[in-house]
């Protein structure tokens, strides 16, 4: 358990130091049947969307990037995360808000579990720190 919990501060250690360009956000482009990287291969009805995975979308949070929209960042976010005042449903809808993810996330259980997940290592990365 230890050790998961050290690889996964490491992980966000990183994220935060290394990554500082976290805020533009992978982009994927959806078609009807396909995920496609080259605007060449599109169909007509195909849509983009701005797309950030969970580890990133609390790294956003982190460093501030959904303050705009009710959520904390930093020693403050940790807080209210602990005290089970911000979980992860609360993130994504501010991600939504803010045109960071497609509304359709919010019934991702899959997404929503991977998103706790990561505030879970948030106490851990902030005494690390």
């Amino acid at each position: 358990m230890k050790l998961t919990t050290l690889i996964n501060s490491a992980l966000i250690f990183a994220s935060i130091t290394l990554v500082p360009g976290i805020a533009g956000a992978q982009t994927a482009t959806i078609s009807s049947s396909e995920i496609a990287i080259n605007s060449n291969n599109l169909s007509s009805n195909s849509t983009s969307v701005s797309y950030l995975q969970p580890f990133n979308l609390v790294n956003f949070a982190y460093q501030g990037g959904l303050k705009q929209h009710g959520i904390p960042s930093g020693e403050a976010l940790v807080s209210e995360t602990q005290n089970r005042n911000i979980i992860a449903k609360d993130l994504v809808k501010a991600a939504v808000n803010a045109n960071k993810l497609p509304s359709q996330v919010l019934n991702d259980q899959n997404y929503l579990s991977a998103v706790n997940s990561q505030l879970k290592a948030l106490p851990d990365y902030a005494a690390a720190d």
